[in-house]
């Protein structure tokens, strides 16, 4: 899998400026936050303003939207908020809004004994609602179009669906074939799927290489809905603005469209096919002037083309040489620098000869061999210095291993891979053996090892935390957070004598606790990192981790670890999980 999310060539169309499917901007007033953004949506001529907010709550709490390596066991365990519980407040809460909210929730849910509960509710209930909410399903498919580019690096299949009072949906969803056919990004508009279309051709700028076509209905249900499930279990999730808070509301549309449909074919290349290529390269004139050498390296050409990305080695991508030269050949090909050192020019030529084959023009052709230009420099250095490979590309992609470390590649198994990294998140192989799943009490902000002179200010920060884990995540996160804000003013009290902003701090606290605890995607429970920075209002919450980082004496934070080195700083369902992988992984010796 690649080390980072790639860009693409392909044009899509933007996010529009309003009605996306997210959260709105919080009111300011002393009702509840949430009873007037609702109101304010009920005000509206459109139902999807109230349809993404439910949608960003189920998104969030329902464990079947949760990444499986990461969820909480059991979220009454985990000490956090469920969908039952939502259920129960808004059925207690008698109130137009939380009417509203019931009848979109009914919608969304796939629990049937959730949705029987909350329609048996509100047959009690006779609130005045908007007739768009009143009548707002069922659904209606009006359409499905599909667009892509001759690269084949992702589509974007737009869906318009219309309301029981005729109002416009429409889901435009990018599914990206270079990173396993999955669902990257995907929002809603109000409006018709022609308005979407022109914006994509505006954004095109009259490209000849992009293409809109007519979809059948269901295939676009078989389509995005395999891509869905795939990028749901990919690691580390795709998290934008709109995605995967629009989820469900792209699952409930999906649901009415009709089955029977076909997704997406990879293409198949037997031996023989893989053969006769080979053979119809080297025989080209572009392939003549490589020798049998090249010839065995570019068995890894079409090893990358044919059975990664689109599966289509004739159909070279900037994106597709990025993701082989920055990752994939370092990574999975072993073999000494010299021979990996032919494989730029070998791709040049290849290239050539693949657009030729599929009559692509040749300003994409130049593109494509600047990308190879763009990331040669690296990929020389990545394939002449120390690297880890097969296995052992395991730990270092997690951050289990430091840059230029080497380890035996017979001797490191995925076993071995995760007894590493939970000994890395909970400080140690005897942390890791006593580490127990009680829920941390709730635990007053402790001073007492805290220099006087910065008592005020480390108090001052602490209210900020304490108003965002009650806003935000819950009692455990508020005592983790309080003791990491602690232990970062005893061990370096001078990171709190400087002139800076207390919510930034608080904020950088909170984002420190939030990753240790693997809470900062949405999937594992709704919290992402722009909608915390959103919270504070600062634009970047991790802008002061580094330093406290560096205070309590830890190692920078790498991509795919955050740990902060202690139990101490993880909340019981977090813990739960290290205790369960620890089981399953434990062998003796390790």
């Amino acid at each position: 899998m690649p080390k980072k999310k790639h860009t693409r060539k392909q044009p899509r169309p933007h996010h529009p400026p309003g009605g996306r499917a997210g959260r709105p901007a919080p009111a300011a007033s002393g009702e509840p936050e949430l009873i007037l953004d609702v109101r304010g949506m009920l005000a509206v001529s459109h139902p999807l303003d109230l349809l993404a907010y439910a949608s960003s709550m189920v998104a969030a709490l329902d464990p079947g939207l949760q990444d499986p390596f990461t969820r909480a066991q059991d979220d009454q365990r985990a000490g956090g908020p469920d969908l039952r519980h939502l259920v129960e407040t808004f059925t207690e809460a008698r109130a137009v809004e939380t009417t509203a909210l019931l009848i979109v929730l009914a919608e969304l849910l796939d629990d049937e004994v959730l949705v029987r509960r909350i329609r048996r509710e509100l047959a009690l209930r006779d609130d005045a609602l908007p007739p768009w909410l009143s009548d707002l399903g069922p659904l209606t498919p009006a359409r499905a179009m599909e667009m892509g580019h001759v690269l084949g690096d992702g589509d974007s299949i737009a869906l318009e669906m219309r309301t029981g009072t005729d109002a416009p949906l429409t889901m435009m969803v990018y599914i990206d074939h270079n990173l396993g056919t999955v669902v990257k990004d995907a929002f809603v508009v109000p409006a018709p799927v022609g308005a979407l279309i022109d914006q994509f051709l505006d954004a095109a700028g009259g490209d000849p290489d992009t293409h809109v076509r007519g979809l059948d209905l269901a295939d676009a249900r078989v389509r995005i809905g395999e891509a869905v499930e795939v990028g749901a279990v990919t690691y580390p999730p795709f998290e934008t603005e709109t995605w995967p808070a629009a989820r469900p509301l792209v699952e409930w549309a999906l649901g009415h469209l009709p089955e029977g449909g076909t997704g997406y074919r990879r293409p198949e290349w037997s031996e023989e096919d893989r053969a006769a290529l080979t053979a119809r390269f080297f025989d080209s004139s572009e392939g003549r002037g490589h020798d049998a050498e090249d010839r065995h390296l570019f068995a890894s050409l079409l090893w990358f083309g044919c059975d990664y990305g689109p599966g289509d080695p004739l159909r070279w991508s900037p994106t597709a040489v990025e993701i082989l030269l920055s990752d994939w050949l370092p990574r999975k090909v072993m073999a000494d620098a010299g021979f990996l050192a032919r494989a730029p020019d070998l791709l040049r030529s290849f290239i050539r000869f693949s657009h030729a084959e599929r009559g692509i023009r040749e300003a994409l052709t130049a593109e494509t061999l600047a990308a190879v230009d763009r990331w040669e420099p690296e990929y020389q250095q990545a394939v002449r210095s120390p690297r880890p490979q097969g296995p052992a590309a395991l730990l270092a992609a997690m951050g289990v291993l430091d840059d230029g470390n080497s380890v035996d590649d017979e001797t490191v198994d995925a076993d071995r891979a995760m007894r590493a990294i939970l000994r890395e998140a909970v400080g140690g192989a005897e942390a890791l053996d006593a580490l127990d799943a009680e829920p941390l009490p709730d635990e007053e902000l402790d001073l007492s090892a805290v220099p006087p002179d910065v008592h005020e200010r480390v108090t001052e920060i602490a209210e900020h935390i304490d108003a965002c884990c009650g806003a935000l995540l819950d009692g455990e996160y508020r005592t983790a957070c309080r003791r990491l804000l602690a232990d970062v003013a005893a061990a370096d009290p001078q990171v709190f004598r400087r002139r800076a902003r207390s919510d930034t701090a608080a904020a950088a606290v909170v984002w420190l606790v939030a990753r240790a605890n693997e809470r900062l995607r949405a999937q594992a429970g709704g919290l992402t990192a722009t909608a915390l920075g959103r919270w504070f209002g600062v634009a970047d919450p991790a802008q002061r981790a580094s330093t406290m980082r560096r205070a309590l004496g830890l190692p920078q934070a790498r991509a795919h670890s955050a740990a902060l080195g202690s139990p101490r700083y993880l909340v019981s369902g977090r813990r739960l999980r290290i205790i369960e992988w620890r089981e399953r992984f434990e062998s003796p010796g390790s």
